[in-house]
């Protein structure tokens, strides 16, 4: 049954965020990319929240009769029902996400074990999603985990857009930034991307283990510089010296290497935008590229929603504002400690604080892989009446923004969207609906 949009504004929204979703899981994806088999035997390897689900599917459409073996890892409870309960011919192992931990070290060692002994009879299918460079975690030589912990940790909390993120990742790390690829000569590889990266550049994905990789050690440098983290010694030394430079565009390794784009975010904001239509609304992509602070971006959303409703411009109402893209959270200068939340809350927390309860307008936002940062919850909603129940309840928007405790600020109301892992990642959604 199609949801009222004036009735059930809630239903429809979510109805939106389950269509994207939908778009971009890997069953439906897949079959089209597959190479035949090789004459010699077909090894899978990949890593990403949605590595489980990509796995299943190359097990179901792969010929029963040819051989298939591999390994991918995928962050904890991101293994679809039906795999546990009967698994493949391809292994996948669990990891943590978004901090590496032991296990992914270990897959990821596991990997380059299993890249030994390849041929040019053969073929190395890469599955490879977001979350792929925590889940994929060997340290650069010299380098530990504890090091490349702490990496990740400052980075996240720096406030840094996911491309300078990974290219500091794959230049402290012994797998990535087309180093797996490299391994696998003289194999031929053929790469099946799911992108949660703004602009869909294969290279940033999980940072591109399997692609060529046009930063450099200096890039990495600066940006290091830029946000003030500190590295190890052994990890300066290597950038210094250019020991940690990536394989790089040109690489004879890569040659007839295949990469296919499965599933992208602008593909999922087109069917909901398609799904909204049906439903008898106008429909309105921004872009699936939108980056910045959430906070402020989910201000500049309520901006644009609250012209909508008040003066019909520029688009006329009732009609639906889609985005998508990688937004970030700066964790600095709160005041006291530090709440729950992620990137999906603190927009909504910008955009409730912008929209000041403007009539009419309601917003989603919602991560695709169903885990806002490292909750239980996918996102939330925003309602015209979420500050006046806020007052009642006495939480205070401001505070929970202050402390970037989107979570708890939205849990309190009832207004938590929870999924469950989606088994795919096409990064963050977001949805007004202006009546």
């Amino acid at each position: 049954m199609t949801p009222d949009p004036r009735q059930h504004p809630r239903a429809l929204l979510r109805a939106l965020y389950d269509t994207a979703v939908a778009r971009a899981l890997p069953r439906e994806q897949t079959g089209r990319y597959l190479p035949p088999p090789p004459r010699g035997r077909t090894l899978v390897l990949g890593a990403g929240k949605a590595g489980g689900a990509m796995a299943e599917a190359v097990d179901v459409l792969w010929p029963a009769d040819a051989p298939l073996s591999g390994l991918v890892v995928t962050r904890y409870h991101h293994v679809p029902p039906g795999l546990r309960a009967r698994p493949g011919r391809i292994e996948v192992v669990e990891a943590r996400h978004p901090v590496p931990d032991a296990a992914g070290e270990q897959a990821a060692r596991r990997i380059v074990e299993l890249t030994r002994g390849l041929t040019a009879d053969d073929l190395v299918l890469c599955l490879i999603s977001g979350g792929g460079s925590a889940l994929l975690s060997l340290p650069a030589p010299g380098l530990t985990l504890a090091d490349q912990q702490a990496v990740n940790q400052a980075l996240l909390a720096s406030g840094a857009p996911i491309d300078q993120m990974n290219c500091v990742r794959k230049h402290l790390s012994a797998v990535q930034g087309g180093r797996l690829a490299a391994l696998c000569a003289p194999a031929r590889v053929v790469t099946l991307l799911i992108s949660d990266v703004p602009g869909d550049d294969p290279a940033v994905i999980a940072s591109g283990p399997t692609v060529p990789d046009p930063t450099t050690c200096a890039d990495a440098l600066a940006i290091l510089q830029r946000h003030g983290i500190d590295v190890p010694p052994v990890a300066l030394e290597g950038l210094h010296s250019g020991a940690f430079e990536t394989p790089k565009p040109g690489d004879p390794r890569f040659a007839g290497h295949e990469v296919h784009l499965i599933a992208t975010p602008q593909q999922s904001l087109e069917a909901a935008a398609e799904a909204a239509r049906a439903m008898g609304l106008e429909a309105h992509v921004l872009s699936d590229e939108i980056e910045g602070e959430s906070h402020v971006v989910g201000g500049v959303h309520a901006a644009l929603a609250r012209a909508v409703a008040r003066r019909g411009a520029p688009f006329r109402r009732p009609c639906v504002i889609l985005s998508g893209g990688e937004t970030t959270v700066t964790v600095t200068g709160a005041r006291g400690p530090t709440g729950r939340g992620g990137r999906a809350s603190e927009f909504l927390l910008g955009c409730a604080l912008a929209l000041q309860g403007e009539p009419g307008v309601w917003a989603l936002a919602a991560d695709t892989d169903g885990i806002d940062g490292i909750e239980d919850n996918a996102g939330a909603i925003v309602a015209p009446d979420t500050l006046a129940r806020a007052a009642e309840a006495g939480l205070k928007p401001r505070e929970a923004l202050d402390r970037h405790d989107g979570y708890g600020f939205f849990s309190a109301l009832g207004d938590l969207v929870v999924t469950g892992p989606t088994y795919t990642n096409v990064n963050d959604f977001r949805a007004l609906l202006v009546l």
